[in-house]
């Protein structure tokens, strides 16, 4: 062999790590809140709260600023969490709240549960996004700065129910018959393609009037009276729909984190318990985790 190939057979490039990495970090949406039975009056459940969204690409929640990048060091240890979906309710029990979903020092927190369709109290939980209102004037939740914005409140007349905030607009408000819709989750295109995350859950189907939509961007429609809420839509964070006459509310859905830099560093290092896809777009590697916890490093 030449000497040329000795050292082209022995030769490896080393890509250095990066020293700043985008993220978006979007937690599970919360559960849809319980209602009475048919038999009950002002029975239908709120729309539970998508997950907050925090980001450096584009947009994030609540209409805050966009964040700075992250630093990063080779050699180090970063977690990163993804948030489950919050439990939808049974009887007249507020929906659950999601879980967190976490990277280093970024944390977005869990969709708030929407409110029980109980005779009084049972009010919506706050959150990531704030559940909408469910039963007898049931309160509505805020959201969290930054993150994502309130849920609906439901109707003094003790009708409609409200739907769940969602990333990009607040949960609509109950109506004398009509239950609330869910609010709209946020448009991002850290992945490559241009993506609405964090929809709301709207309010179950009240005495007198129909259910209300899913916000865009993963939020579950309220339910009918003939079926459980829809569930939100897994690693869309979003809040799942209310219950009614007697049905539960649906499941919030799984949130995601995402990170983006340049391809011509190399690749992140994942530690076991993660579940997670490796992409290219415009120059960028692009890390998605869809489920479970552990370390990244470089």
């Amino acid at each position: 062999m030449s000497l040329l190939g000795i050292i082209s057979s022995s030769y490896r490039i080393v890509l250095p790590a990066p020293s700043t990495v985008n993220f978006l970090v979007l937690a599970g949406g919360a559960g849809g809140g319980g209602s009475r039975d048919a038999s009950g009056f002002m029975k239908a459940g709120g729309g539970g709260g998508a997950g907050g969204l925090r980001s450096s690409v584009a947009s994030t929640g609540g209409g805050g600023s966009t964040e700075s990048s992250l630093a990063v060091s080779g050699g180090t240890s970063y977690t990163i969490t993804v948030g489950a979906g919050g439990a939808g309710a049974s009887g007249v029990n507020v929906g659950s709240n999601g879980s967190n979903s976490v990277f280093s020092s970024i944390t977005s927190t869990g969709g708030g549960g929407g409110g029980g369709g109980a005779d009084s109290g049972n009010d919506a939980n706050t959150g990531g996004c704030g559940g909408g209102g469910g039963n007898a004037n049931g309160g509505n939740a805020a959201g969290t700065a930054n993150q994502g914005r309130a849920g609906g409140s439901s109707n003094t007349d003790r009708r409609g129910v409200g739907g769940g905030g969602g990333t990009n607009t607040t949960g609509a408000n109950g109506g004398f018959t009509d239950s609330g819709n869910g609010g709209s989750g946020t448009s991002n295109s850290i992945s490559g393609s241009s993506n609405t995350y964090g929809g709301g859950g709207g309010g179950g189907a009240s005495e007198f009037g129909p259910q209300g939509s899913g916000g865009s961007g993963g939020g579950g429609a309220g339910s009918t009276g003939s079926a459980v809420g829809t569930n939100g839509t897994a690693n869309f964070g979003g809040g799942a729909g209310g219950g009614s006459k007697g049905y539960n509310g649906g499941n919030g859905g799984a949130g995601v984190v995402i990170l983006s830099y340049e391809d011509t560093k190399r690749d992140v290092t994942v530690g076991s318990g993660l579940t997670f896809t490796k992409t290219t777009s415009g120059g960028n590697k692009i890390f998605t985790f869809t489920a479970g916890t552990g370390s990244v490093s470089w």
